[in-house]
């Protein structure tokens, strides 16, 4: 093979995989210089001079010339005198000899294998600047196009045509995929896996919600509000406690944004995961009280030593506060890292037994539905259902939708008993 067409193809194909140039002049001279010290035992001598733009080669040898009668004779860097002067007739004793060594001259086999491994050596830089390339960015979302749907994971296509990896168990159990689907998921993991880099996303991890506040509220992602931790359950329900360092901001109403308009971005990224937005405190009863939300707590008592919580509520709130499934009381305790214990309390009687707080129908209406009759003073639904359809449209500026569903299920509650 000619060096010039050897060159040129080995500099068009690094050219395609985003090779710089320095980088790609290095790998060619690392090549030659193994084909040297193969052929001649070492490259200390040798100079490789190469020019990858116009596929010049030039390699030169440079030996002392010595007597034919010298014991440094056989030395990798000394000539006979006679057989230098087989190259200049006016050499003598001493001097230094610079000779052209050809490509044709290591042979065919060897050239050969020379192109097979620049090749080689290309895909393997490849991906190695694959691997830091998504090294560098765990934690961040990205987003990848479906190609192949397997049982244990699906595999997608970066905007590059890179292969990445959702596992079955960093998938939302509720996500369903097609072919040609884009999705997102944040980067969870990077290792080499027998030279090759694999890169593993995850839709379940923490970091993913974190990430998605970062991208729909613009106060978190300027740095005025901190999500201080993050707990979930993905594709169920999930914790989330923020904190603002500016007084006139509300980091709770700024996460949720106008009617929801925030949190519904997310909630539907997430298979409609029910997020609880909780405002941080170092005050811990507080922060517990606002972890079993929505549940309304009686009183608390706190074992720092066996970090244990007993938490007395009133038996319509029990329920509340452990939650669909146990999920509430379970990430209340992760988000606090305590132990939760919920207990009724025990009451003469039950007052306003014909009536039903609000916080009984999460399960029905959103939460910041809820949230907005609670402000203008609904705390049951019989005070929701006291006001008509105008007063409530005039003071919530609910759509009419809303309102209409909104009183439905408070009727269907009271026609049940």
């Amino acid at each position: 093979m000619d060096v010039t067409v050897l060159i040129e193809s080995f500099a068009d194909f690094a050219r395609q995989k985003n090779i710089d140039r320095p980088t790609m002049i290095r790998i060619l001279e690392d090549v030659f210089r193994t084909m040297i010290k193969k052929k001649f035992g070492s490259d200390e001598n040798f100079d490789v001079i190469v020019n990858a733009e116009k596929g010049d080669l030039e390699i030169w040898r440079f030996r002392e010339i010595v007597d034919d009668e010298s014991e440094d004779i056989w030395d990798f860097d000394k000539i006979p005198l006679t057989e230098a002067q087989k190259i200049e007739p006016d050499f003598e004793v001493g001097e230094e000899v610079a000779e052209e060594i050809h490509l044709e001259d290591f042979g065919r086999r060897a050239v050969t294998t020379a192109r097979q491994t620049l090749i080689q050596k290309v895909k393997d830089l490849e991906k190695d600047i694959l691997f830091q390339k998504y090294k560098d960015i765990v934690g961040e979302i990205i987003s990848g196009e479906v190609y192949q749907i397997l049982s244990r994971e699906v595999l997608l296509i970066d905007g590059e045509g890179n292969e990445i990896s959702l596992p079955r168990g960093e998938q939302i159990p509720k996500d369903r995929y097609r072919k040609g689907e884009t999705i997102r998921a944040v980067v969870h993991k990077v290792e080499m896996i027998n030279g090759n880099p694999k890169i593993v996303l995850s839709r379940t991890s923490p970091v993913f919600l974190e990430r998605l506040f970062e991208q729909e509220v613009p106060e978190v992602y300027d740095g005025l509000i901190t999500i201080k931790k993050v707990v979930r359950e993905p594709g169920e329900r999930a914790k989330v406690a923020v904190e603002s360092y500016d007084d006139r901001i509300d980091p709770v109403g700024a996460c949720v944004g106008m009617k929801g308009s925030r949190i519904h971005a997310i909630v539907r990224e997430l298979q409609n995961e029910n997020i609880d937005v909780i405002n941080y405190t170092e005050n811990l009863e507080l922060y517990i009280q606002r972890a079993l939300s929505p549940a309304k707590i009686s009183s608390l008592k706190i074992d720092q030593e066996t970090r244990r919580v007993t938490a007395f509520l009133k038996p319509e709130q029990v329920s509340l506060a452990i939650g669909k499934g146990g999920l509430n009381i379970k990430l209340a305790g992760r988000l606090t890292e305590y132990e939760i214990d919920v207990f009724r309390e025990v009451t003469e009687q039950a007052a306003y037994e014909d009536d039903v707080d609000l916080d009984e129908f999460r399960n029905e209406i959103d939460g910041w539905i809820l949230d907005e009759l609670k402000r203008i003073g609904c705390d049951t639904a019989r005070n929701v259902l006291d006001l008509d359809r105008e007063e409530l449209a005039r003071r919530t500026d609910f759509e009419e939708e809303t309102i209409d569903n909104v009183l439905n299920i408070l009727r269907m509650e009271f026609e049940q008993e």
